[in-house]
């Protein structure tokens, strides 16, 4: 039995409605790192692994791409939601800080 496409579909329709999580980071950089851990923390903890839609951008790979969201220092994580930036976190200091940030779309 061929299966039906609808079960794509409905998820590509969620995946197109979480809010996009970007990262700007260096890949030269252990403050970076460092934010990677906290985020990957937070997600974890509070078991929200599919909340955000997560991309990582390396502003050396793609400088086009930090130019055009204002990303002036690294690591920048920006919440886009509904094609508007939401919210922009610029070098956390730690995971509740991170969490903080967060909290309007973790559970």
């Amino acid at each position: 039995m061929a299966s039906s496409p609808l079960p794509a579909a409905a998820e590509a329709a969620a995946s197109a409605q979480r809010p996009r999580l970007i990262l700007f980071y260096s890949p030269f950089s252990g403050r970076c790192r460092r934010v990677e851990g906290f985020l990957a923390q937070v997600l974890q903890r509070r078991r929200n692994h599919d909340t955000f839609d997560l991309t990582r951008v390396s502003v050396e790979s793609r400088p086009d791409l930090a130019a055009r969201f204002l990303v002036d220092d690294v690591p920048t994580l920006l919440v886009v939601q509904d094609r508007k930036v939401r919210k922009r976190i610029v070098a956390p200091a730690g995971c509740r800080e991170l969490e903080a940030a967060l909290a309007g779309w973790l559970r």
